[in-house]
């Protein structure tokens, strides 16, 4: 049940320009989140190096973005 203060929130929140809103709503999902993995941010940074790598050496299977769409779409019409 929506509380006085959150109804006031959020029509102050609506009032903002649209990047303090996008702003305020990073802030709050990330506050959702627990904390930070360091080492799986270390991980994840190599990972994405590593593919980086790939694509540029020609070694790493890609789409073009017709075929990533078609692909995206069927994947939604699933849903």
């Amino acid at each position: 049940m929506p509380s006085p203060n959150k109804d006031r929130l959020r029509s102050e929140a609506l009032a903002l320009a649209p990047s303090d809103r996008a702003e305020l709503a990073h802030d709050l999902v990330q506050s959702l989140d627990g904390p930070v993995d360091s080492d799986s941010a270390g991980a994840w940074e190599q990972e994405i190096l590593r593919r980086i790598e790939q694509l540029d050496a020609g070694s790493a299977p890609s789409v073009d973005r017709k075929e990533f769409s078609s692909r995206i779409r069927e994947q939604l019409r699933r849903i």
